[in-house]
């Protein structure tokens, strides 16, 4: 087992924020945390970042208890934070150059074509689509040297369009290097299409409404037009929850 999270509980202010989340990701296992708004789906990735202290629970990576810096895992944001005043190769690069590693700017230029930024290593981010920008700031993401990817609804800012070009992007990215990739996202139809897994959260306090296996479909934008059944099925429970 990758990373393993078990009775996950934490409280801001005595107000209950998640509720005995238990969950497991295998190795090179893409996983989607899938919720409304506001239930505590980015807390989650806080706590594996190192950013947040305090809950309850227990949680393992390669069986050990999970470290205080947060070691094993690359976080990205919903925001892309490049930097507007170094270029886009110093921008991906930036992890090399804070731990000393000189050999990290020649595996970002490897990696431009891949990423689809090949012809603007020297480009400010200013030049770049909100697009290109994403996949900038996955390529920085990427380089990180840690076992877990952890991507913060990502494509959230993008428009349809834009958003979709993304994930069919990511998708055919993750068969090629399959790292193992835990990701929070509000979208159904993003969830369907990238998971292997998805767990589905209750609105705050967040607990877990239920887990949904998809590694044997074989994915398409076909196959997710044909899953009407299936995402609303998704919507719904996620709307009585809401409502409830």
């Amino acid at each position: 087992m990758k990373l393993k999270v078990e009775h996950l509980s934490l409280a801001f202010d005595s107000r209950p924020v998640l509720n005995d989340i238990s969950f497991d990701v295998h190795d090179r296992e893409f996983v989607s945390i899938l919720g409304p708004s506001g239930c505590g789906k980015s807390t989650i990735l806080n706590i594996l970042a190192g950013v947040l202290e305090g809950y309850e629970g227990r949680i393992e990576v390669d069986g050990s208890p999970l470290g205080k810096a947060g070691r094993h895992f690359a976080y990205m944001p919903q925001n892309d934070l490049l930097l507007e005043w170094r270029t886009i190769l110093d921008n991906v690069s930036l992890y090399g150059e804070i731990h000393h590693d000189r050999t990290l700017k020649q595996k970002a230029l490897a990696q431009f074509k891949t990423f689809g930024l090949e012809g603007y290593e020297k480009a400010y981010p200013s030049a770049l689509s909100g697009g290109m920008r994403q996949r900038a700031a996955f390529l920085r993401t990427s380089l990180c040297n840690a076992d877990i990817l952890l991507l913060d609804e990502p494509f959230g800012a993008l428009d349809v369009i834009t958003r979709n070009e993304m994930q069919d992007w990511l998708l055919g990215l993750r068969e090629r290097y399959e790292r193992t990739t835990l990701l929070v996202t509000h979208d159904i139809d993003e969830a369907l299409y990238l998971s292997d897994r998805i767990v589905i959260l209750s609105a705050r306090p967040a607990r877990i409404l239920k887990e949904i296996d998809l590694r044997k479909e074989g994915k398409s934008r076909d196959w997710l037009f044909s899953q009407s059944r299936l995402k609303k099925d998704i919507y719904d429970l996620l709307k009585g929850e809401n409502h409830a």
